[in-house]
C-alpha cells in the first residue's frame, strides 16, 4: 500500500515535467502521454496491468479499498506473493533509471511538490488520546464484534501493533481499509444488496466509501446506511474522509501526499477511538454493556454520540463569523488622538445619520426573528453595542443540519462565506490602519491632508462598526435558516443570489476603499448607504431566508 501511494506521488511529479495539472486518478495518470514520453508506452502498459486498471491485477485499488484478506496476501515465504512485491520494487527502481536518463537527455529539472501538512489538529482532536485501557478493550472487541470479519482480524491486530510501535501512518492505513470493509458489509446488509460485496471486478461497479457514505444508491433509492449509523457517525466519517477543508485522511494517504514519518498521533487516535465505539454497536448487548461500563469507554461513547460536523461549509462559516466578530470587538479599544472630537462631526453628517436610521429600520424588520433574549431594538437608536457580540455568538451556536446539503444550500453558503471573508479583511485593515495612523499622528509624521484623512477614518469607523455587525447578524440569521432556500422557485432563488452578491460587491468595494493604498474613507459613507438601502428594500419584500423559515429563530435558538 505504501509503495503504490509513494509511486503514484512520484509519477505525478514526473508528469509535471511536461504537463500542467496532474490527474487525480491513478488510471488517468498512467494513461497520460506525458508519462509515456518519459518512460515509454510499453513500461506504462506494464504498470497499468499491475496497479492501474480494473482489467488488470488492480493491486492498488484491491488493497486500498480493503478487498484483500490476509490469506490472499500470504507471508514472505509465499513465492507467489513475493513475486508481486518483487516485480513492483524492480519496476519502481527501473523507473528511476529511465527518469535519470530522460533528465540527462533533456536537461530538465524534476521539482518535488510539497507534501500536505495536517493543520488544525486541535479541531481534529474530538476524542482524548487513547490509553492502554482503551487499546486493550479494542483488542477484545475486534474478536467479538460482528463488524469485523474473521478473515480480516489479523489486519486489526496489525493496526494495534503499529500504533504501539508509534507507526501512526501505518496504523491509520490499516484502520481506514478495515473500516471501509466493515461498512461495506453493513451497507450491503441494510440496503439488501448482497451483490455489492463483490470484490473489485472489472465488469462491475464495486462499493467504496464514495457509495457507502452517499445519500442515494446507484439506482436512485435512498441509502439506508446513514439512517442506520445515525448522523453523528456519518458526520465523523464525512469530516475525516470527504469534506474538502477536512483532513481527507484516506485520499491524502492513498495518493502519497503525507509525510508518513511525521503523521500525527492525534489523527490516528481519532480513528481508533471512533472504531471502538463503532465496533461496540456490533457486539452482543451483554458484552457491549460490560465494556461501556468502563469510564474511559463511556466517555468515548458520549463524545461519539454528540459529534457534530467540524469541516462542513456550515461549520466553517460559523467559525468565520465568530472570528470576524472577535476582530470587530477590538475596534472600541483602538487608540484615539485628543482631536478625535473632530471625527464625531462626520458621524453627524446627513449621510451618516441616514445610515444609522437604515440600520435601525432593518433591525426593526428583523425584530421577530431575533432570539427572545435579545429581541428588542434599543431606544430607537439601533441595537446596543454590547448586545451585538452576544447575539451573533448565540445564533452561531444554533444547530443547523449539515448532512447531504442540496446544491442550492451549498451555493448560498459559498456566497455567505465570501461575504464573511471580505468582512474579516475589512476589519483587519481598519485595525492595522488605525494603529499605524495613530502612531504617525503621535509622532507628528502626518501632513495636513493626511491628518484630515485620519479624522475621516475615525468617523467612518464609528459608522462601519455597527454596519459590519449588521452584516454578520444577517449572515448568522440566514445560516440558521439556510435550508429554507430549498423552498424558493428558480426565479426567487436567482433574485436571492443576486441580493447576496450585491452585499458581497459592497464588501469587496469596502475592502478596496479602506486599504492603505486608497484611503477613501469619506467615500465609504455613500457606499454604505447604498448597500443598506438594498438590504432594507430586500428585507421589506420578506424574501430573506429568515422570513421564509417555518419557525422563527427565537424558537430555534431557545
Amino acid at each position: 500500500m505504501k509503495l503504490t501511494a509513494c509511486l503514484e506521488r512520484a509519477l505525478g511529479d514526473v508528469f509535471l515535467l511536461n504537463g500542467k495539472e496532474c490527474p487525480f486518478l491513478l488510471r488517468d495518470l498512467l494513461a497520460s502521454e506525458e508519462l509515456a514520453e518519459v518512460f515509454g508506452r510499453p513500461v506504462m502498459d506494464v504498470l497499468k496491468v499491475f496497479i492501474g486498471s480494473p482489467c488488470g491485477l488492480n493491486l492498488r485499488n484491491i488493497l486500498w479499498h480493503g478487498f484483500a484478506s490476509p490469506h490472499e496476501i500470504p507471508p514472505k515465504s509465499c513465492a507467489f506473493c513475493t513475486r508481486y512485491c518483487s516485480v513492483m520494487i524492480l519496476l519502481t527502481a527501473g523507473l528511476g533509471q529511465l527518469l535519470e536518463r530522460y533528465l540527462q537527455r533533456t536537461e530538465a529539472v524534476l521539482a518535488r511538490r510539497p507534501l500536505v501538512a495536517l493543520t488544525g489538529l486541535e479541531e481534529l482532536a474530538v476524542f482524548p488520546d487513547v490509553t492502554s485501557e482503551v487499546l486493550s478493550v479494542l483488542e477484545e472487541v475486534v474478536k467479538k464484534s460482528t463488524f469485523v470479519s474473521k478473515v480480516m482480524l489479523p489486519y486489526w491486530e496489525a493496526a494495534l501493533i503499529r500504533f504501539r510501535s508509534h507507526r501512526f501512518a501505518d496504523c491509520a492505513m490499516l484502520l481506514l481499509t478495515q473500516l471501509e470493509t466493515g461498512l461495506r458489509r453493513v451497507f450491503a446488509t441494510v440496503n439488501e444488496c448482497p451483490e455489492r460485496l463483490l470484490t473489485a471486478e472489472s465488469t462491475a461497479l464495486y462499493t467504496t466509501f464514495d457509495e457507502i457514505l452517499a445519500k442515494h444508491l446507484s439506482d436512485g433509492k435512498i441509502n439506508q446506511l446513514p439512517l442506520f449509523l445515525g448522523a453523528p457517525a456519518m458526520e465523523f466519517l464525512w469530516d475525516f474522509l470527504n469534506h474538502q477543508e477536512g483532513p481527507r485522511l484516506r485520499d491524502h494517504l492513498s495518493h502519497g501526499e503525507f509525510n508518513l514519518h511525521d503523521f500525527p498521533r492525534e489523527a490516528t487516535t481519532q480513528l481508533l477511538a471512533f472504531s471502538v465505539v463503532l465496533l461496540l454497536r456490533f457486539t452482543d448487548e451483554d458484552v457491549s454493556t460490560a465494556f461501556k461500563g468502563k469510564a474511559a469507554i463511556k466517555s468515548l461513547v458520549a463524545l461519539a454520540e454528540g459529534y457534530t460536523a467540524h469541516f462542513h461549509p456550515i461549520s466553517q462559516l460559523k467559525k468565520q463569523v465568530l472570528s470576524c466578530e472577535k476582530s470587530i470587538r477590538v475596534w472600541p479599544l483602538l487608540p484615539l488622538p485628543q482631536e478625535a472630537e473632530e471625527a464625531a462631526r462626520l458621524e453627524g453628517t446627513s449621510e451618516a445619520r441616514a445610515c444609522k436610521s437604515l440600520i435601525t429600520e432593518i433591525l426593526r424588520e428583523l425584530y421577530h426573528h431575533l432570539p427572545e433574549s435579545h429581541g428588542a431594538v434599543g431606544d430607537g437608536d439601533g441595537l446596543p453595542a454590547e448586545m451585538w457580540p452576544q447575539l451573533i455568538r448565540e445564533l452561531c451556536g444554533t444547530p443547523v443540519p449539515t448532512l447531504f446539503c442540496p446544491r442550492t444550500v451549498v451555493e448560498v453558503l459559498t456566497v455567505l462565506r465570501n461575504i464573511s471573508a471580505q468582512c474579516a479583511r475589512a476589519s483587519s485593515q481598519v485595525v492595522a490602519s488605525a494603529g499605524l495612523r495613530h502612531q504617525q499622528w503621535v509622532e507628528r509624521r502626518l501632513r495636513s491632508r493626511q491628518r484630515q484623512t485620519y479624522l475621516h477614518m475615525l468617523g467612518s469607523i464609528k459608522l462601519l462598526s455597527p454596519v459590519l455587525y449588521l452584516i454578520l447578524l444577517l449572515i448568522a440569521l440566514e445560516l440558521v435558516n439556510i435550508h429554507a432556500v430549498c423552498g424558493k422557485n428558480t426565479s426567487e432563488y436567482q433574485q436571492y443570489l443576486k441580493f447576496l452578491k450585491s452585499i458581497l460587491q459592497y464588501m469587496e468595494n469596502l475592502v478596496a476603499y479602506t486599504s492603505q493604498q486608497k484611503n477613501k474613507w469619506s467615500e465609504t459613507i455613500a457606499l454604505t448607504r447604498t448597500a443598506l438601502l438594498k438590504i432594507w428594500t430586500f428585507s421589506e419584500k420578506k424574501q430573506m431566508l429568515v422570513h421564509l423559515a417555518k419557525k422563527s429563530t427565537s424558537k430555534g435558538v431557545l
